[in-house]
């Protein structure tokens, strides 16, 4: 790739998850939000879309929060998605710094943030694409509630989300209290977010983002032996 390219691929991926990203920075910047209180890329039209929840796919009870550990990958079986999870921080604009355009298969967590599986939203983006190729949330929009998340976590341990909300935001109409805030208090919750709608050339950027919401519905080991999967649910807080 020649070094014009490699610009181009490097601004388009920076445009594409950017916008996002800055309005989830300045809003944890403002909020003062550190411990968890408080994008395939289909067309999509009208300014908030949502696969809300198909009928016959009853969703599991939330399970009690957890120990809150690093994450070290992301795992989404149904859509094929599996990629390693590095921690990032606030840049000097109170932004979220995204992946290396050169990692575009990296996940980036707000280190700052929620730790999964402890209460609160843990916060994860991801790129969509770059110049030549899918990236690590490519088929992210395909995702569905019920669906499995699982994260690996330093602990030796996998926290088990369950999707329960897809939606899709317009630049326009984009909501960072829905997209980034608790949809239910005192849940251990996961945001998964990229780019979505399409990519205005003109603009250099895409039109949406996709905001995943999933809740936290067992653990369990990461050597295969079953945890607390399936044990005691919140208090009022299940699905």
């Amino acid at each position: 790739m020649s070094s014009s390219d490699r610009s181009t691929g490097h601004g388009r991926l920076l445009t594409g998850v950017a916008w996002a990203v800055l309005l989830l920075g300045l809003w944890l910047w403002g909020r003062g939000i550190t411990d968890g209180s408080g994008i395939g890329s289909a067309p999509t039209t009208g300014d908030v879309a949502a696969v809300g929840r198909p009928l016959g796919v009853p969703l599991p009870p939330a399970h009690e929060p957890i120990k809150g550990a690093t994450p070290r990958s992301v795992e989404i079986p149904s859509i094929g998605i599996r990629a390693p999870v590095v921690s990032r921080g606030l840049d000097e604009d109170g932004a979220i710094t995204p992946p290396s355009f050169d990692t575009p298969q990296t996940v980036g967590w707000y280190g700052s943030g929620t730790e999964p599986g402890a209460k609160g939203p843990a916060l994860f983006v991801g790129h969509v694409d770059t110049e030549t190729k899918p990236a690590v949330f490519y088929g992210l929009s395909a995702a569905r509630p019920g669906a499995r998340v699982e994260v690996t976590r330093t602990d030796g341990t996998i926290a088990e989300f369950t999707i329960d909300d897809v939606q899709v935001f317009t630049r326009e109409r984009f909501n960072a209290q829905k997209a980034y805030g608790p949809r239910k208090d005192g849940r251990a919750e996961l945001r998964l977010i990229t780019c979505g709608g399409t990519y205005d050339r003109a603009a250099h950027t895409y039109t949406a983002n996709v905001v995943v919401s999933a809740y936290l519905t067992g653990e369990k080991s990461a050597e295969g032996t079953s945890g607390k999967a399936g044990g005691k649910a919140a208090a009022g807080s299940g699905a």
